[in-house]
C-alpha cells in the first residue's frame, strides 16, 4: 500500500475555507475497520455548503470533504466485507465530521457501507449518490402511502433540474407517472423532457405562500427538494389523501401554512432522511434503483469532473447552477 494519497483538503483560518490538492499519509486516516480505495465520488448541495465554510457542517480542520464515495476494498477488519468488496458509503455523516469521499482513499465503519448492487457500475453508482438514494427512498415512502401508477393525477418534482430532482423525475417515468417537473431555468425544459417529464412547471408557480389555506385538488403525490413557500403551497394542492415527501431546503428551512390540508385532506407530509437511514432500508432502495432507474437516462445526466474543479462547481450547485449529477473521478 502507498504511503500516501491524493486528497482535496479543507483548512480554516479567519473564519475562512480554502482547499487545496494533497498528499496525505495513510496513517493520518480517522479510526474505522474498512479502508477503501476511492474510484469516484460526487457533489451534493451539503458538499457545496462544506466547501464553502458554510453553516457549520465541519467543526475539525484540515479536514477531508465529500459525503459520497465507491471503490474497492483495500483493507478489512471486518467480517462483511474482504478486499477486493466494491462498496458504496453515503451519508452518516462522512464528510462532515469524518473525513469523506473527496480522496483517493478513505476509511470508515464497515456498519457503514453497503454492498455495489449487481447491475450497477461504480461510476453510476456515485451518478446516483446521495441524491439519487434520497429520491429512491422518496419514491418508496409515497408508493407505502399508497401512490401508484394507475392513479388520477401527477406526480410533483419541485427542483427537478438539480441531481436529487433528476433522478426522481427518471425513476417516476420509468415507472409510469406522469411526472410534472418543476424548474424556474427555461434551459432544462428539453433536458426534463428527456428523463420522462410529461409537464413543466414553472417555479414562480409553486413559489409564493397561498393565498388561502386550500387550493385546487391538483397533485396525486410531490418529491419536493425545495421547502419553504413552494412546500407550503404544494402541501396547499395536494389531492386527497396524497403524499408529500419531503427531501430538500433549496428554497429555505422554514414551512408555513395552517394544518388544514393534514385535516380536511388527509394530506400526509413525508420527511426523508438518507443520512441515518439503516442498511436494510438502504439496501432496498440500491436494488430497487437497479431495476427502477433507467441508467441510460443516467448516464445522459452525468458529467464526469476532477477534484480540482469542486470549489468552483460548489458555487454553482449553491447558486442552483448545475443541471443533473456530478461524478467525481478522484483519479484525475
Amino acid at each position: 500500500m502507498s504511503e500516501t494519497f491524493k486528497a482535496l483538503m479543507l483548512q480554516e483560518a479567519d473564519k475562512k475555507v480554502t482547499s487545496a490538492l494533497e498528499e496525505v499519509k495513510v496513517s493520518d486516516l480517522p479510526a474505522g475497520d474498512v479502508t477503501v480505495d476511492v474510484d469516484y465520488s460526487t457533489l451534493n448541495y451539503k458538499d457545496g455548503m462544506i466547501l464553502k465554510g458554510i453553516g457549520r457542517l465541519v467543526r475539525n480542520y484540515p479536514h477531508i470533504p465529500g459525503i459520497d464515495f465507491v471503490g474497492t476494498v483495500a483493507n478489512s477488519d471486518s467480517g462483511d466485507y474482504a478486499p477486493g468488496d466494491k462498496v458504496i458509503l453515503t451519508g452518516w455523516r462522512v464528510g462532515e465530521i469524518h473525513w469523506g469521499g473527496f480522496a483517493t482513499k478513505a476509511r470508515v465503519k464497515s456498519d457503514w457501507l453497503v454492498p455495489l448492487p449487481d447491475g450497477l457500475n461504480t461510476k453510476q453508482a456515485m451518478a446516483v449518490g446521495t441524491a439519487g438514494l434520497t429520491s429512491m427512498l422518496a419514491v418508496l415512502a409515497l408508493e407505502e402511502h399508497g401512490l401508484s401508477p394507475d392513479q388520477d393525477g401527477e406526480v410533483l418534482v419541485t427542483g427537478a433540474a438539480g441531481g436529487l430532482g433528476s433522478v426522481a423525475v427518471a425513476i417516476l417515468a420509468k415507472l409510469g407517472y406522469r411526472v410534472a417537473a418543476s424548474t424556474g431555468r427555461a434551459e432544462t425544459h428539453d433536458y426534463l423532457k428527456d428523463l420522462g417529464a410529461t409537464t413543466i412547471i414553472e417555479r414562480t408557480e409553486l413559489s409564493e405562500l397561498p393565498d388561502r389555506p386550500l387550493l385546487s385538488e391538483r397533485w396525486a403525490g410531490c418529491v419536493d427538494a425545495v421547502g419553504s413557500a413552494t412546500l407550503t403551497h404544494v402541501l396547499a394542492e395536494m389531492a386527497q389523501g396524497g403524499s408529500v415527501a419531503s427531501c430538500g431546503l433549496a428554497g429555505g428551512a422554514e414551512l408555513g401554512g395552517t394544518v388544514l390540508p393534514f385535516l380536511l385532506r388527509g394530506v400526509n407530509l413525508l420527511g426523508i432522511d438518507s443520512n441515518l437511514c439503516p442498511f436494510t432500508r438502504r439496501k432496498q432502495a440500491w436494488d430497487r434503483l437497479v431495476s427502477d432507474l433507467d441508467l441510460d437516462r443516467l448516464d445522459a445526466m452525468t458529467k464526469v469532473v476532477s477534484l480540482a474543479d469542486l470549489p468552483e462547481l460548489a458555487d454553482k450547485i449553491l447558486a442552483g447552477r448545475i443541471q443533473g449529477r456530478v461524478v467525481v473521478d478522484v483519479a484525475l
